[in-house]
């Protein structure tokens, strides 16, 4: 799922080609992508874009009286644009907003249609779907550390939880949790004032950094290669590879299609964490500690 890095060079893409831009034709042709509509979609045509944003992990289009789309990419979703009098993909897109300056378009791999459209009218309509999660880069320690011992979750869950931090999800969270040198299974209760620190220390340059780095990759250019893996990550994607701290193996936590990459030198201190399916069929023969792990190979 594309997260806060992934939608700001999306936002600034969309922005600096359609802002001020008047809607000339829309197609929706997924009869699952729409889920709210106020009023007849259609009715957008003929009014102009004011305004592009973010909101957690979704793009938002702003249009007059209070009007927004409200796109929410899921897992497999991705946008794309083409320029004036190229070919559109019709079958492939399930959106098409057409103006004078191209053409934004979404489409979603595989069968499992999960992204969404809301078409929304009103402060209050968008303060529904907005799960109200902490912007991490524009607060400070003493917020960021009250929102997350509010309750005691463990960091992997507290990070990626909409409704607690804003625009972070599988993918950024292991790389926050291997800067900070930090469990994912650390309950946040039980975090030291330091390490609280450091969290929100690693939360914000982690993703100032991948921001940096994907605007630079992105140039002029319209953001194509948008993945939760990529080069460059330090743990994420990146099991059974080295760790390029400590050069020991990055292991992984599966549950439920999830899968949460870390380093146990650097985070466990050399415990191995209990994979849910696969410990429980080695049992005994699970190995708890990198020695036990190496010994086994």
């Amino acid at each position: 799922m594309p997260e806060l890095p992934d939608i700001t060079v999306y936002v600034d893409a969309i922005k600096s080609r359609v802002l001020g831009q008047v809607v000339d034709k829309l197609i929706i042709s997924s009869p699952f992508l729409l889920r709210t509509a106020v009023t007849d979609v259609q009715e957008i045509v003929g009014q102009p874009i004011i305004g592009v944003q973010r909101v957690g992990k979704r793009v938002v289009l702003s249009f007059p009286e209070e009007r927004w789309f409200v796109l929410h990419l899921m897992i497999a979703g991705r946008l794309h644009w083409y320029k004036p009098g190229a070919r559109v993909p019709m079958k492939a897109s399930l959106f098409q907003l057409h103006c004078k300056t191209g053409t934004l378009t979404l489409t979603e791999a595989g069968t499992k249609k999960r992204a969404s459209l809301h078409f929304i009218e009103g402060q209050s309509a968008m303060d529904e779907l907005n799960p109200d999660g902490l912007e991490v880069l524009e607060t400070t320690l003493a917020d960021f550390s009250e929102r997350l011992i509010r309750t005691n979750h463990t960091l992997k869950r507290a990070l990626t939880s909409p409704s607690i931090f804003s625009g972070i999800g599988n993918a950024y969270s292991d790389e926050i949790l291997h800067a900070a040198r930090l469990s994912p299974i650390a309950m946040t209760q039980k975090l030291k004032s330091d390490q609280i620190e450091a969290l929100f220390v690693c939360c914000q340059s982690v993703l100032q950094d991948w921001t940096s780095k994907l605007l630079l990759q992105a140039g002029d250019g319209f953001p194509e290669k948008v993945t939760a893996f990529r080069d460059g990550m330090s743990v994420h994607g990146r099991y059974q590879q080295a760790c390029p701290v400590c050069s020991t193996e990055v292991q992984r936590i599966r549950y439920v299609g999830r899968e949460t990459n870390y380093c146990p030198r650097c985070q466990t201190d050399g415990k191995l964490l209990a994979d849910r399916a696969l410990s429980r069929l080695l049992k005994t023969d699970w190995p708890r500690t990198i020695e036990e792990l190496e010994n086994k190979s």
